[in-house]
C-alpha cells in the first residue's frame, strides 16, 4: 500500500493531530520533505482537508520529536539535524534493534519479509540509486523492529526513521555510505535463519555502531 492510499483511508476516518502528524512524519521518512523544507499551513490544511489549529498541533508534536523546527516569524521547516540529534538517535537505535533481534519473533514471513527488501537493496546498489538504497533500508530496519509484535515500539521507530531519512541528506556527498551494509543486512537475516539470535544481536550492535562513527565523521568533518 503507497503512502497516498495510507492517507485517503486515514483522511476517511478521522482527521486528528495524530493523524497528521502520521502523515508528516511518512513523507519525511519517504524522503518526500527533506531538511530545511518550509512547511505551508495553507498549502498543507488545504491538501490534507484539517484546520490549521489542528495541523499547529501536528507541527508541536513533530517538533518534539526534533523532526520539524519552528523559527519565529519565518515558520517551520523541516529539521537538519546534527552531531548530538545522530547521537541520540543511535542511543534510541542501540536499545530497540539488538534487542528485537534477540527477543523478537523472527518468523518464516517476516524473514521472507526482510529478505525480499535486501533484494531490492541490491538492485538498487548495482544501479547506483542511492534513495532506493536509503528507502530499501528504511524498511529492513523498521521490519528488525517489527520482530518484537510492539506497536508502540513500532511507533518510536516510525520516528527514528524520519530522523535518520533527514540524516541520510547530510550523507549525499557519500554515495557509498549505504553501500556495505546491504551485505550486512544479509548477513543478518542469515543468523536469523539459522537460529543464531544472540549473534545476530552482537553483530547488529557492531554495526549500529560503525554507521554512527561514519555519520559523526562525516559531519564532524563538514
Amino acid at each position: 500500500m503507497t503512502i497516498a492510499e495510507d492517507e485517503k483511508i486515514a483522511a476517511e476516518h478521522a482527521h486528528t493531530t495524530a493523524w497528521v502528524a502520521s502523515v508528516l512524519r511518512a513523507r519525511i521518512a519517504a524522503g518526500q520533505l527533506t531538511p530545511g523544507s518550509k512547511l505551508s499551513e495553507q498549502s498543507l490544511s488545504a491538501s490534507l482537508g484539517v484546520s490549521r489549529n489542528t495541523l499547529r498541533q501536528a507541527f508541536a508534536t513533530l517538533e518534539g520529536e526534533s523532526i520539524v523546527t519552528r523559527i519565529p516569524n519565518r515558520g517551520v521547516f523541516v529539521a537538519s539535524p546534527g552531531v548530538e540529534e545522530v547521537r541520540e538517535i543511535y542511543r534510541v537505535r542501540r536499545t530497540i534493534e539488538p534487542a528485537a533481534v534477540l527477543w523478537g519473533r523472527p518468523t518464516a514471513e517476516a524473514l521472507d519479509a526482510m529478505e525480499s527488501i535486501i533484494s531490492r537493496a541490491k538492485a538498487a546498489r548495482d544501479a547506483g540509486s542511492v534513495p532506493d538504497m536509503a528507502n530499501a533500508n528504511q524498511a529492513f530496519h523498521e521490519t528488525v523492529v517489527g520482530l518484537t509484535g510492539s506497536d508502540s515500539l513500532r511507533e518510536l521507530m516510525d520516528r527514528v526513521l524520519a530522523e535518520m531519512r533527514l540524516v541520510f541528506h547530510a550523507m549525499a556527498s557519500a554515495p557509498d555510505f549505504h553501500t556495505h551494509y546491504v551485505d550486512r543486512n544479509a548477513q543478518l537475516v542469515q543468523r536469523l535463519r539459522a537460529g543464531e539470535n544472540e549473534l545476530a544481536a552482537a553483530e547488529l550492535r557492531a554495526y549500529l555502531d560503525a554507521a554512527e562513527a561514519e555519520l559523526l565523521g562525516h559531519l564532524e568533518g563538514a
